[in-house]
Order: structure tokens, then C-alpha cells, then sequence
């Protein structure tokens, strides 16, 4: 008897074999028609080689493990524009002309790196290139390149996805030639693609991160040209969860 699955790999189909089997068991009691059952196989097909693309792509974006959207509670911030994140989240500002930016700002622990990494898997899900690091991990892999050209190359990793998210601006100061770097990045995108930046500090006193960078003026006037501002106030969610742990314990500790 012809094993379909294997006779099916040979040919390059990557669906499961639960899924051809159960197509097959499902064709024979539909009594469906070979055109029909082979519409449905292709249709598995698309659907799993997508699913494939989509995870390869996500694993080179490097969004790392974070919650789905449908996970983020609205109610816990103090202010937060929903109305704007759920249209950042229809990714009108990768697509406009040209693309803006985004800035997520507030405390630590607020939630900005969950939304940046959901901007970041809708716009892998709408088929844009998309790059994910903390801005202190981009600009020292940058520093480590040991030459002119090898910077050039690695550069690109940060110019040419549609879509770049730095993660935790503020919280790791950077010398002169860490900014410069970081200006190169936000200058040669500006006007092309899209930039994501969190952060805890005002766009006032970036100097701190960048103390004594001649460029930091000109850095913050082209990422804030076209750029969308998305204000986090609220307590932090980890220590809210750290205080709810704690809670849990306490009545089973005194009945010990």
C-alpha cells in the first residue's frame, strides 16, 4: 500500500501528517470529488507553509517570548491612548508616505516592550521585515565590528528592515561613538522605514544617555519629525504581580 504522506514529502509537501490523514478521512466520508480534495490539500499546504515563514521570520526578527495583545490589560494603566495603539497596530504608520515612527514612553515595567513586540508580529504577519534588539545590545554589536567595512555590513541588520524596534532606550548610558552610531541608524532609515524606540525619559533629557553626543539634536529632530507618541503612565505590572504572589501566600501562611 503507497504511504500518501511519504509519497506527499517526496513531492514537497510540509503539511502534517495529521492533517493529510485527517483530510483523507474527512474527503472519503464527504465523498468529496478529487478536484475538491485536491482545493483542500493545497489549502493545508498554503496555510503551513505560512505558519513555517512566519516562525522562521519571527526567529530572525528576534521578538522573543512576550504576550499577545489580547493579553494586555487596558484597564491597568493610568493613561495610556488606546485608540492610537490599536491603529499603530494597523500598521498605517510602516505604510505611509512616508513611514513614521513611534515612540513608547513611561516607568519601567509598564508594558511599551509587549507593544513594541506586537507592532513588531504585526508587521511580520503583514509580510514586512522586522528587527527587534535593546538599543544598548544593536550599538554594541556594532562597536565590536573591527573595521570600517565590517561595521558597513553589519549596519544593514538595523537599515534595512522595514520595521526596527529599539527596546530600553535610558537605561545604559552610551559614549560618543555609540551615538554616532545610533544616529547613522535613525538618520539613514528617516524618510525610508520605521522606527519603534521605548523608553523611560522625555526626549529633553536623551543628553543623559548621550552625554556630550554633538549629533543628539539632529538624532531627535529626524526621528521626531514623523513620529507617533504613545505616553505610559502607570504602575509597574511586575511589581503589581510580585504584590498579588505575596498576597496569595499570606493566608495559607498563617493557617500553617
Amino acid at each position: 500500500m503507497i504511504d500518501v504522506v511519504q509519497t506527499l514529502r517526496q513531492v514537497g509537501l510540509r503539511a502534517s501528517e495529521e492533517a493529510i490523514h485527517g483530510l483523507l478521512k474527512h474527503a472519503h466520508k464527504a465523498k468529496m470529488s478529487p478536484e475538491v480534495l485536491l482545493e483542500k490539500l493545497v489549502d493545508i499546504e498554503v496555510r503551513e507553509r505560512d505558519a513555517r515563514n512566519l516562525a522562521r521570520r519571527t526567529r530572525a526578527a528576534t521578538l522573543g517570548n512576550f504576550k499577545a495583545m489580547d493579553e494586555f490589560d487596558w484597564a491597568h494603566p493610568r493613561k495610556i491612548d488606546r485608540a492610537l495603539v490599536e491603529r499603530l497596530l494597523a500598521l498605517d504608520f510602516v505604510t505611509a508616505s512616508p513611514p513614521q515612527n513611534v515612540l513608547l514612553r513611561g516607568p519601567a515595567g509598564v508594558g511599551k516592550t509587549t507593544l513594541a513586540q506586537n507592532l513588531g508580529l504585526a508587521a511580520l504577519q503583514a509580510g514586512h521585515t522586522v528587527r527587534f534588539s535593546t538599543l544598548p545590545t544593536a550599538l554594541a554589536d556594532l562597536l565590536r565590528q573591527e573595521s570600517i567595512p565590517a561595521t558597513e555590513r553589519r549596519m544593514k541588520r538595523y537599515t534595512s528592515p522595514d520595521l526596527l524596534i529599539l527596546d530600553e532606550l535610558g537605561y545604559v548610558p552610551c559614549d560618543s561613538r555609540a551615538a554616532d552610531l545610533f544616529f547613522n541608524i535613525i538618520s539613514r532609515r528617516h524618510g525610508l522605514r520605521s522606527v519603534v524606540i521605548t523608553t523611560n525619559l522625555p526626549f529633553k533629557t536623551w543628553g543623559e544617555v548621550f552625554p556630550d553626543a554633538a549629533c543628539l539634536g539632529a538624532l531627535i529632530d529626524r526621528f521626531a519629525e514623523h513620529c507617533n507618541v504613545v505616553d505610559i503612565e502607570a504602575d509597574s505590572y511586575r511589581q503589581r504581580n510580585a504584590k498579588a504572589a505575596r498576597r496569595k501566600k499570606t493566608p495559607s501562611a498563617k493557617r500553617r
